[in-house]
């Protein structure tokens, strides 16, 4: 335990230092970060077990940070322990500088999850806490078991929607190595708290099974005392409320309390506010960077015992590790990202089968063969037919992380936020299913995935208007041009940031969840059919939609029309292009799972498969611009532009000119 006066000492340095890195920025936010400084010293001084010599140690504990605007208090704390240097602070939210405005995950450098969108952050560390235990469940690794995932939650992210689910999973499966810290200031940016809500927030947790304790957030004391509490609870998480003071320390130009004060959240102190308040925080303002002696050496003492402390675990892994080796084996692959060893040559798939069904048949075997992959369903597992992986295992449930099945329940966006803090914890695959439609719940995550580089693999079924009978509100229109977006939008490593599957037929779902499955630097959505769909001509070689696009029927050299689809539609192709070639038009039908991976091929390949200059006709279940970029100028889509209908699909297909008659018109009309 250490000293009260030197934890207080290393408290009000982490707000000079984030006070000054804001002030220097001329931007940010530092009444945040003034308030929650006590909070994060304890837990790095004195709670939070890593290994100094390995940031990426696998049973390390795992602190998420919900409201990235803080950042300034992680960089500020994470200098404390070497992670970044002064220097580096004073370049806050500069071109290039490793301390952008929000944190952006980087394990090196102790930053485990990118923040920003409130409630997101904490719904990440759910999901490592799920992977923990699943690990735990899995290796019989005992460092898994002593693992402990923490979170900081502030006012905005409690009231963003995300937060119920996250409550409500957490408390249901008994997440006991989770650990939220709520920084209940009470101020938020242009009101206070109490304008927008009166909710008895420990009562709401209560009720979903938490462990509640209410503290004063700026009391050393009372922060560790509340920790060790949470630490010895073995059945439930636990949200440690602490009333926190907006901008502790902060004083105005004339020197009064400049504290629990709206205008500290997210703007510089400025002038003589910034300069009266790093003086009363013991710094000085003009040479504000700086560690102060006793809190450079408590963290040099803390260092010291986190070297003991990891050692003895060590220990604990090297002698499971002797007793399990081929575990220990699996354990470091499962780790190392690469992709899992699937045998897809054996995977049979029914003849003319719905997409989602030969999804389902994949699942199967991925659930048989590919022992760290976890796959969730919000509610609809029967229909997403995620429960062909389902079949293979169980589900969680308090006490039984053996299985690998994620009932997430009706909670799309909270369900992907999961899957991303299983994916940033590392030694998962995971992937989730729901209605292609609901994906509009679930953008702001599959954003963040993208941004992170995650391979999480979204499962998205009932692609199109062929939904039928459940109307417009069900039929996915406008929303595959919203995800193949994210295939056009390049991430910092020069990369597309999505790749977006939809396959045409049973045999080609098999060769996209390879990709998928194969895909190990970014998300991969794929979107798959509830109706049935006729297989592709015989001879078709599967083999090439790895390469984004490749022609599937009428190869001829010089065709007077080229034909593009992707999903469903590509049958529909095939069979306009033989009532077309009655008339002695020449065709070729091309299969496009992915424009993204397509233009990523050669140039000598796209001109193969689609020469520039050729007429080209491409028919969409979705909006027409999906297909804009492969028709050109010289060609012709035929594609929705209005929302659904409630109607059999097969009446919805006669009625929107998604028929092989339509297809045969619509090109001579063309030509």
């Amino acid at each position: 335990m250490n000293n009260k006066r030197v934890m207080d000492h290393a408290a009000n340095n982490i707000r000079i230092l984030a006070a000054s890195m804001v002030e220097k920025a001329k931007s940010g936010h530092p009444g945040g970060a003034m308030g929650g400084a006590d909070f994060i010293n304890v837990l790095y001084s004195e709670f939070l077990q890593y290994d100094p010599q390995n940031p990426k140690w696998e049973g390390r504990d795992r602190f998420f940070l919900d409201p990235g605007h803080m950042a300034p208090m992680l960089y500020a704390q994470l200098a404390l322990i070497g992670k970044f240097t002064l220097d580096e602070l004073q370049q806050l939210r500069q071109w290039g500088s490793p301390t952008p405005g929000h944190p952006e995950a980087d394990v090196e450098r102790g930053i485990e999850n990118t923040s920003g969108p409130l409630g997101q952050g904490h719904v990440f560390a759910v999901g490592a806490a799920i992977a923990a235990k699943f690990l735990a469940a899995r290796t019989g690794n005992p460092t898994f078991a002593k693992e402990t995932i923490y979170a900081y939650i502030s006012d905005g992210g409690i009231q963003e929607e995300i937060s119920q689910g996250s409550g409500r999973i957490a408390g249901h499966l008994g997440l006991d190595n989770l650990i939220m810290f709520y920084d209940a200031n009470e101020i938020q940016l242009s009101t206070e708290t109490n304008a927008v809500t009166t909710e008895d927030t420990a009562m709401k947790y209560r009720a979903w099974g938490w462990n509640v304790l209410e503290i004063d957030g700026n009391d050393c004391d009372e922060i560790r005392k509340a920790l060790t509490a949470a630490k010895a609870e073995d059945k439930r998480p636990t949200l440690i409320i602490g009333h926190c003071v907006m901008g502790k320390g902060a004083r105005k130009a004339d020197n009064t309390s400049y504290e629990h004060n709206c205008k500290t959240h997210g703007a510089p102190l400025g002038g003589d506010a910034y300069r009266n308040t790093i003086v009363n925080l013991g710094g000085n303002p003009d040479d504000p960077f700086v560690i102060f002696d006793d809190v450079k050496e408590m963290y040099a003492n803390r260092a010291e015992e986190l070297k003991n402390a990891v050692a003895a675990r060590h220990e604990e892994e090297n002698a499971w590790a002797a007793a399990n080796p081929e575990k220990a084996a699996q354990q470091k692959e499962w780790f190392s990202g690469a992709a899992p060893k699937v045998d897809w040559e054996h995977i049979q798939q029914k003849a003319n089968d719905a997409t989602r069904n030969a999804s389902a048949t994949v699942l199967g075997a991925l659930a048989q063969q590919v022992p760290n992959m976890i796959c969730a369903s919000a509610d609809l597992s029967n229909s997403d037919k995620t429960d062909g992986f389902l079949k293979q295992t169980h589900s969680f449930v308090r006490g039984d992380f053996s299985g690998a099945f994620f009932q997430a329940g009706v909670a799309e966006l909270t369900m992907a936020c999961c899957c991303i803090g299983m994916a940033l914890h590392g030694g998962v695959i995971a992937a989730c299913g729901t209605f292609f439609v609901f994906s509009d719940y679930m953008k702001p995550a599959v954003r963040m995935a993208a941004l992170m580089q995650l391979p999480v693999k979204f499962i998205w079924t009932h692609d199109a208007f062929r939904v039928g009978e459940d109307g417009p509100t069900h039929e996915p229109v406008e929303q595959e041009a919203q995800i193949r977006l994210m295939e056009k939008l390049k991430n910092h490593h020069g990369k597309n940031s999505m790749l977006v599957l939809r396959p045409a037929d049973a045999e080609e779902t098999t060769v996209c969840w390879k990709m998928a499955m194969e895909n190990t630097d970014t998300p991969t959505a794929l979107i798959l059919s509830r109706q049935n769909i006729n297989m592709l001509p015989k001879g078709t070689d599967y083999s090439q939609a790895a390469k984004g696009a490749y022609i599937v029927a009428g190869s001829d050299e010089n065709p007077d029309v080229i034909m593009v689809a992707s999903g469903s539609e590509v049958s529909t192709l095939v069979a306009g292009a033989e009532l077309l070639h009655k008339d002695g038009i020449k065709t070729r039908v091309v299969s496009v799972p992915s424009e993204g991976l397509f233009r990523s091929q050669s140039k000598e390949y796209q001109e193969s498969i689609i020469p520039t200059g050729a007429k080209v006709f491409g028919l969409t279940a979705g909006l027409p611009v999906n297909l804009l970029g492969l028709v050109g100028a010289n060609g012709k889509i035929w594609g929705l532009e209005s929302f659904g209908f409630s109607a059999p699909y097969k009446v919805l297909d006669e009625k929107l000119g998604f028929t092989a008659e339509n297809v045969y018109n619509q090109v001579k009309s063309m030509l």
